[in-house]
């Protein structure tokens, strides 16, 4: 079963300033480079398109593996919010970002990197 994207405008954002928040927020768990490792969440690149919970290598919570995404700008938008709320069960331990902006940017230099 595939979730229908969330009904939201995600803005434009700025991914120069993305680059820094992913840096911050991120990087500590995540790599985002075509082929980067798995750390203690799994690799980003070519998130976008892609179903929740299926890249090889990560051990996937279940409410992952069976939410039903297929990740792109919106979904990844209302997430980023509140990861814990979005995916009940989600492993993620991240707070969320509660700014539209700094959401929009983050995404803006995720989907960049392919």
């Amino acid at each position: 079963m595939v979730i229908a994207e969330p009904d939201v405008v995600v803005p434009p954002g700025e991914a120069k300033k993305g680059a820094k928040l992913f840096k911050g927020k991120c990087a500590q768990c995540h790599t985002i480079e075509k082929g980067g490792l798995v750390k203690q969440g799994p690799p980003l690149w070519g998130l976008f398109g892609r179903q929740s919970g299926t890249v090889e290598g990560f051990a996937y919570s279940e409410a992952n593996k069976n939410s039903g995404i297929v990740w792109s700008d919106k979904h990844m938008f209302e997430y980023l919010v509140n990861p814990k709320k979005y995916i009940p069960g989600t492993k993620m331990v991240f707070a969320g970002l509660k700014k539209d902006k700094e959401r929009a940017d983050l995404i803006a230099f995720m989907a960049a990197q392919g």
